[in-house]
């Protein structure tokens, strides 16, 4: 029998890392800018994003938090004044170390040298760490919450579009608070927030646990992460929170008077996302034909693709289409109204239908002289792999759209969970045997090894480079814990604690 044909070429299974890449660029998402590193990220890509940030804004904003926005230069002493944060990012730094250009010899030269070079934002501790010194004074401006949309800049070797780029998108938070339980509630809170997104907008199984030693955020006490599985089985960090402790108070002595007049330092907390969250969703949902949005997501609920073969009644295929999208406008979807769409570009019906497959908008709509006569629609729902076209009346159509989107976002989690699930093993219980798990024995079934791995860890921290060679990692330590105990997978000692290993991006 023969292979029905795809849009997405190679298939997921020949070249995962080329189909991602093929998606990003038959969706329209982005594209490499000149700047090696960068992106560019185009409209729809965009608007995935804008859908992220403003469901999440407004999350902060209920919790109490404002906005602000913090320089994009730092001063190369700042970075210095915590050791174990510069230490983690010092590799990842690009430098500012002149201004003003000058031509020389026919080109632009760097004419001025900066009297202290400034490190382009890879994150924001110190210099907000900097202005809370002087916005905290009493116990009375405690909890100070911030948010930060903004870009950041990390130095990266090897990039790949949405998932590692010297430059991305992201919120961070910081926040400041009286005692070590108040800050010890905000990461947590923050890390709900994050599971929420992920789970119940993303249709991504997060798996929330603390981060190892080894994977810590440089600085803080304690990270805690959410996990998420892709198709090809490896590891995609989707976000953290940090517990700082005292550590950024004490270097840039953020301290606050109580109410008995004493001078105390105060605990800070640090927690974000990034624009990575939608290479997850093409790596989590993505299939042959392309991108697959989740409806909760997605910035075109309804896309309606008017055919207008007939020059005599376009005019009334134009008419009804718009009606159908007025009708849908109307019906309210999880904090905002059915955003539908009328494609009325000058191209065929076939290929704009195509168009919309493969930038993954939930349900696509025709509508043709046929349809006026029986005042109905042609739909098909982006879940349904086989893309099957199905009639229905319009005024039905419009009632139970908001059920189909709820249905789609439901056959979109429960397909990722059953996937994550089935590819955490749970079997393995020596070193020999994680080595073989991430070891390919089998090129043409490359599929029967990898995933996670659930297994017993002692808790050493130095035992976690013995990992390195297999370019395997502890993801997290579970918050779901067994409490039994066993031996450890990478020395053989007794061990209490589970934990999650991976390859990962």
């Amino acid at each position: 029998m023969k292979e029905p044909k795809t849009a997405i070429n190679p298939k997921r299974a020949d070249d995962f890392p080329e189909w991602f890449q093929e998606i990003v660029k038959e969706a329209d998402l982005a594209e490499n800018s000149p700047v090696r590193g960068c992106m560019v990220i185009k409209p729809w890509g965009y608007s995935i994003w804008e859908e992220i940030r403003n469901w999440l804004d407004l999350r902060f904003k209920e919790t109490g938090h404002q906005n602000a926005y913090f320089p994009l230069f730092i001063p190369l002493s700042f970075m210095q004044k915590e050791a174990k944060h510069v230490k983690g990012f010092a590799k990842e730094c690009a430098v500012v170390t002149h201004s003003r250009l000058e031509e020389k010899d026919g080109k632009l030269v760097p004419a001025s040298p900066l009297e202290e070079p400034l490190v382009v934002r890879p994150t924001s501790e110190t210099i907000i760490g900097e202005a809370f010194s002087r916005w905290v004074q009493s116990w009375r401006d405690l909890p100070l919450l911030i948010n930060q949309w903004a870009n950041v800049v990390r130095w990266e070797m090897r990039t790949r579009l949405f998932l590692r780029t010297s430059e991305f998108l992201w919120q961070e938070g910081h926040t400041v608070h009286a005692t070590k339980e108040d800050a010890e509630k905000e990461v947590f809170a923050m890390l709900e927030i994050y599971r929420k997104l992920v789970e119940e907008v993303l249709a991504i199984p997060a798996i929330l646990g603390e981060k190892s030693p080894g994977e810590r955020f440089p600085g803080a006490e304690h990270t805690y992460t959410f996990e998420m599985m892709m198709q090809d089985r490896k590891a995609l960090q989707g976000g953290t929170s940090h517990d700082l402790g005292q550590n950024f108070s004490k270097a840039f002595n953020i301290r606050y008077s109580t109410a008995d007049g004493h001078l105390e330092y105060g605990y800070t907390t640090s927690w974000g996302v990034t624009t990575r969250l939608v290479g997850g969703v093409i790596m989590v949902h993505g299939d042959d034909n392309g991108l697959r949005l989740p409806p909760r997501i997605a910035p075109y609920h309804v896309v309606i693709v008017p055919i207008l073969a007939k020059p005599e009644k376009e005019k009334e295929v134009m008419l009804y289409a718009n009606l159908v999208k007025e009708e849908l406008s109307k019906i309210p979807y999880h904090g905002r109204q059915v955003v539908a769409h009328i494609d009325s570009r000058d191209m065929r019906g076939g290929d704009k239908w195509w168009q919309w497959v493969k930038k993954g908008v939930p349900l696509i709509v025709e509508v043709g002289p046929r349809d006026l006569e029986s005042n109905g629609l042609v739909y098909s729902r982006r879940d349904d792999p086989q893309l099957e076209k199905k009639k229905m009346g319009s005024k039905d159509f419009v009632e139970h759209v908001d059920t189909i989107l709820d249905e789609i976002q439901k056959s979109y989690f429960t397909s990722a969970k059953e996937f994550q699930q089935k590819h955490i093993a749970t079997d393995i219980h020596t070193f020999d045997q994680l080595k073989a798990f991430f070891t390919p024995k089998n090129e043409e079934k490359p599929e029967t090894h990898g995933g996670f791995v659930r297994a017993k860890w002692c808790g050493d921290p130095e035992t976690e480079k013995l990992l390195d060679p297999l370019k395997v990692s502890i993801r997290c330590i579970p918050f779901d814990q067994t409490k039994t105990e066993g031996k450890c997978i990478l020395t053989g000692k007794r061990a209490t604690l589970d934990v999650i290993l991976a390859k990962s991006y």
